[in-house]
């Protein structure tokens, strides 16, 4: 399935129907007196989570929505139909920014479901409304107002409880297939993940969480080098971050750790969010075929910065049950009732 996390696209609420000039045909009443109705309501567009829904992709090729007009009243003071709502599904995570200020309009969470994105138009008013005690035969009306129009940038930050991030081809992928049924490509050569992957993982109390493997990241990720800057932001809604290094090169472990750190470090997230204060574990990947000399100075290192550390092989499945433990004991104590 292609990934598609931002896009830019205009939206209008419906038009206001119009108001009418009309009389009524009764005998002795001047001029049949007035009866001409209002506009309807133009319709709104609405914003709506949509647990089915994992991408913008469905959005990527319509760029322009507007809502159904309000009709145009009716003599006998017959109000037009109101315009139906335009009802768009978006990922919970879906931000929504407006184009010309940059100004985060909405974020589309379980908490804010819906968001009505673009309001329609007032109905107009019938003549009806414009008769008084010395004007009883008016011909005045209103025309409908214009919908609100907005042109708006969406971007996806996908929520998941874990995040993988490393270098490219340090295990990640391997990992989230082995730990859950998400069924990410496999190979051996860089930037086989071209797009976060999601995988439910169950843990040993009956509940599970939700992992996401990151595409890996090279020195320079944050200026747009590889493929690290399109997917960093999706980090910022992880609550734990899992960081594999690859113990099978012969490149110092400890170099690879700190260049992805900075790239971390370097990416500039929302205003006060630190990418760095997250939880993070330690995860030595590959140890089947590991470079003892450089696992061992790593293990010295992760112990020397206090950090929570694992040495696993997801081809053998070793270190990988104490791992989700771990995992799944920090969820459990970061949220009540987990």
């Amino acid at each position: 399935m292609k990934f598609v996390d931002t896009l830019t696209m205009t939206v209008e609420g419906g038009h206001g129907g119009n108001g009418v000039i009309s009389f009524r045909r009764e005998k002795y009443v001047p001029k049949g007196g007035p009866d001409g109705g209002h506009g309807g309501v133009g319709g709104d567009v609405v914003l709506r989570g949509d647990k089915g829904t994992q991408t913008l992709l469905d959005l990527r090729y319509k760029r322009a929505y507007k809502a159904e007009n309000g009709e145009n009243g009716r003599g006998r003071d017959q109000t037009g139909h109101s315009g139906a709502d335009l009802i768009i599904p978006v990922p919970f995570g879906t931000i929504v920014y407006d184009e010309e200020s940059g100004e985060v309009i909405v974020d589309i969470s379980e908490e804010l479901p819906e968001f009505i994105l673009a309001h329609g138009g007032r109905g107009g008013r019938g003549n009806s409304a414009f008769a008084t005690p010395t004007q009883r035969a008016p011909r005045t009306q209103e025309d409908g107002e214009a919908g609100e129009f907005r042109s708006v940038r969406l971007e996806l930050k996908l929520i998941a409880d874990v995040g993988i991030v490393g270098s490219p081809n340090a295990g990640k992928s391997t990992f989230i297939s082995v730990v859950s049924a998400a069924k990410p490509k496999i190979a051996d050569y860089p930037f086989t993940t071209l797009a976060p992957v999601l995988g439910v993982v169950k843990d040993s109390y009956g509940g599970a969480f939700v992992i996401a493997d990151m595409p890996g990241l090279v020195e320079g990720a944050h200026t747009g080098v590889g493929l690290g800057l399109q997917f960093l932001r999706h980090i910022e809604r992880t609550r734990i971050l899992l960081h594999f290094i690859d113990s099978s090169d012969e490149v110092s472990m400890i170099d690879r750790y700190l260049a992805i750190r900075q790239e971390l470090d370097s990416y500039e997230a929302g205003e006060g969010f630190d990418i760095l204060d997250k939880e993070e574990i330690l995860v030595a990947t590959k140890i089947d075929s590991a470079n003892q000399d450089n696992l061992t100075e790593f293990a010295e290192y992760a112990k020397g910065l206090g950090k929570k550390f694992f040495k696993i092989s997801s081809l053998s499945k070793d270190g990988v049950a104490e791992l989700i433990g771990c995992i799944t004991g920090m969820l459990r104590e970061e949220s009540e009732g987990y």
